[in-house]
């Protein structure tokens, strides 16, 4: 029993994995005297960081019960902060949250992206332009989308800002357009839709100038690598998913008929059938834009 272990397990996609490296962080310091154990899907984020002792992905977890339970004092912290109360009326931010559920003593630990001298060396070859660089997140999710229709409305961005950004933009900055294969591409900017590894797309925020950004992976990067961004929201909120160190700004709120809906509102799939606006005027592009260009 002279072994001690926390051992944390994260389900969700890469950018709740990337708010998950604070959770892990409090973690280490409510327990410090602890060995921290991650077991996750995406084990890129946490690879580098010194106060992480060693990183499974689930589903590969060979002779782990020996290793860290039988006969071991182990602390398990697993648990789906999306299942609260306070998550569920946007009371607090999901980290917060999060941390309340393991009981943690939660002092405003922030999330970490540490990149090795390789994921480095890939950024400054590959993003390389002879304007500065702009980073418009369009459509998140995993490349492989499973409903076969790469368009969510109730986070990605709609055609006509997506379409008025480039435009206003594109003479003076490349515009990088991440998204997914299907996604609509517009006129004025290189893609970035074919699947590559976390790191290495993540690392295309670190020589970009300007960011505008949605609900999704590179949002929660750019606050972890202190990069103020734009980022826009739909039908989630800032409130729970957000960072102060962005500009937030928020679609005008309609209010849909939530008929498939049980506790939660809206889910990342977006189901058109609740969708609440009627035309694609939910944003002023010119706040967008006048954000973009202060930032």
């Amino acid at each position: 029993m002279n072994k001690k272990y926390s051992i944390f397990h994260i389900d969700g996609g890469l950018g709740k994995h990337i708010a998950g490296t604070s959770v892990a962080q409090c973690i280490k310091n409510n327990h410090p005297d602890r060995k921290l154990i991650v077991v996750c899907a995406w084990v890129e984020p946490f690879l580098t960081l010194d106060f992480v002792d060693r990183v499974y992905k689930q589903g590969v977890t060979p002779y782990f019960y020996d290793d860290y339970i039988r006969g071991k004092d182990s602390l398990l912290f697993k648990g789906e902060p999306y299942w609260t109360t306070e998550h569920i009326y946007h009371r607090g931010k999901l980290v917060e949250n999060w941390c309340k559920v393991f009981n943690l003593d939660y002092k405003g630990e922030k999330s970490s992206l540490i990149f090795n001298i390789r994921n480095k060396q890939i950024a400054n070859s590959k993003w390389q332009s002879n304007k500065p660089s702009m980073i418009i997140h369009s459509n998140g999710g995993e490349y492989a989308n499973p409903h076969g229709y790469p368009y969510s409305w109730v986070r990605d961005m709609p055609i006509s800002v997506l379409n008025n950004v480039v435009s206003h933009f594109k003479n003076r900055y490349t515009i990088y357009q991440v998204c997914l294969k299907d996604s609509p591409i517009v006129n004025g900017v290189i893609p970035i839709n074919e699947p590559m590894p976390n790191m290495e797309l993540l690392s295309i925020l670190l020589n970009s100038k300007k960011r505008l950004l949605i609900d999704s992976a590179l949002q929660h990067g750019a606050s972890a690598l202190n990069l103020p961004s734009t980022v826009i929201w739909i039908a989630t909120s800032p409130k729970v998913f957000g960072y102060d160190i962005h500009d937030n700004i928020s679609a005008r709120s309609d209010e849909g008929k939530l008929i498939d809906s049980y506790i939660f509102d809206y889910n990342f799939d977006g189901v058109t059938h609740e969708c609440p606006y009627l035309e694609d005027d939910f944003f002023n592009t010119d706040e967008i834009i006048e954000s973009l260009e202060s930032n």
